[in-house]
């Protein structure tokens, strides 16, 4: 059974489904194309180890797409201060000094993806199919190109959009290659019980091992990041819960309070890695199949969804204009609108993490004397404030509250 689609989306994460809702109730007809449907969510459940960071921008553009709604009335936890300190440099920030109610918005990746998910069920030209196995990608560049799925069905298409992860598939099949390395250190997630409510904060502090972080969620619950080695965080993650808990507590700073239980853990190696292009005639990347990043700030899913919104931008714009969205020249404007300030954060965060994550006494004098000065220089501060919050640089239309249909 062949089927016909201007637009197959293979991935149905949240940058996948951002994508097809930024699409929803436009002229172009979209599938969606995801292995396996997250679980559903039940009120009062222990919270998901994989959670986000979500700037305004990324809030901005599930909102305008009309899955905001769908993530309040699961669960989410905003924040309106984040904290970065060192041995003697410290500098909070704060959503008051630029008029802002929140800085950003703890949320499980499977509440954002759910919520996506249920948003572009109310769209009649978006099909999701899922569950779904797929056999075989093939690639026909200037036609349409197909992907069969193991039920038998075979999707045509005139443009793939590539949203299946660092190790897509898509990516590899039509030969984008990419460029990478390892940074040498591996984050271990701890999902904690602690003695304080829910908490307003986020801090990161520095230390030589590597950052140590702590992201607030809904009740007395959150979210410990943890750098270090590759054999320390094998070491601590085989540790009893109990074990752990009291390492916890001996490494980190006061701030994070009274640990009453460590509840869970996951770890996962650091690595960059970038597309060497995002755009093929009839092909383009979106999320971690175009970059991944440190995740030292969390941005990595916030510039996803940007290029979600970027991508949905130029197709419907494209489509409205009678151009042909497979070709170069209409992918290649979303390429120039977002590889650019993909590769401005990425090279941010190398450098971050890179004067950071070590103990050489010059560096860290001047990094000390850096966030002192942060502290005190206000339009620095404030602008660096509104980068966090996708708040700076060229913004699609749906990051700033502006629908495209």
């Amino acid at each position: 059974m062949k089927e016909i689609f201007d637009v197959v989306v293979v991935g149905g994460g949240m940058v996948g489904a951002a994508v097809a809702c930024g699409l929803g109730g436009g002229s172009l007809n979209v599938a969606v194309v995801e292995s396996s449907p997250p679980l559903p969510f039940v009120a009062g459940q222990a919270h998901d180890l994989r959670v986000s960071a979500l700037s305004i921008a990324s809030k901005n553009i599930l909102e305008t797409v009309g899955a905001w709604d769908g993530v309040i009335k699961r669960r989410y936890c905003p924040f309106r201060r984040m904290r970065v300190w060192e041995t003697t440099g410290d500098t909070e920030f704060c959503s008051d000094d630029i008029n802002y109610p929140e800085l950003g918005y703890i949320v499980e990746n499977r509440v954002t993806q759910l919520a996506l998910l249920e948003r572009m069920q109310d769209f009649a030209n978006i099909e999701l199919i899922c569950p779904a196995v797929i056999g075989n990608i093939t690639y026909y560049p200037g036609e349409l190109s197909t992907v069969e799925l193991d039920d038998g069905r075979t999707l045509s298409a005139k443009l793939l959009v590539a949203a299946d992860g660092g190790q897509s598939r898509v990516r590899q099949t039509v030969g984008l290659g990419v460029t990478s390395w390892d940074y040498g250190q591996h984050a271990l997630v701890i999902y904690i019980e602690t003695a304080y409510g829910q908490q307003d904060i986020t801090w990161q502090r520095f230390v030589p091992s590597g950052p140590q972080a702590f992201l607030p969620l809904t009740g007395h619950y959150g979210s410990i990041v943890w750098y270090n080695s590759p054999d320390e965080v094998n070491r601590l993650k085989a540790l009893p819960y109990d074990e752990l808990r009291k390492e916890l507590v001996a490494a980190f700073p006061d701030c994070l309070g009274q640990v009453n239980a460590v509840l869970g853990t996951a770890n996962f190696p650091l690595k960059r890695q970038h597309a060497q292009g995002y755009v093929k005639h009839g092909v383009v990347l979106v999320g971690d199949a175009a970059h991944t990043i440190n995740p030292l700030a969390g941005q990595g899913v916030n510039i996803g969804l940007l290029d979600a919104a970027a991508l949905a931008e130029v197709l419907v714009e494209a489509a409205d204009k009678g151009l042909d969205i497979a070709d170069l020249s209409v992918l290649q404007r979303y390429e120039q609108m977002r590889r650019t300030e993909n590769l401005k954060m990425m090279t941010v965060m190398d450098v971050f993490y890179q004067v950071f994550s070590n103990d050489i006494l010059p560096i860290k004098f001047l990094r000390n004397m850096g966030l002192g000065l942060a502290e005190r220089i206000l339009p620095a501060k404030n602008k660096v404030m509104r980068g966090a919050m996708g708040l700076e640089g060229h913004l699609p239309k749906l990051a700033l509250g502006k629908k495209l249909v």
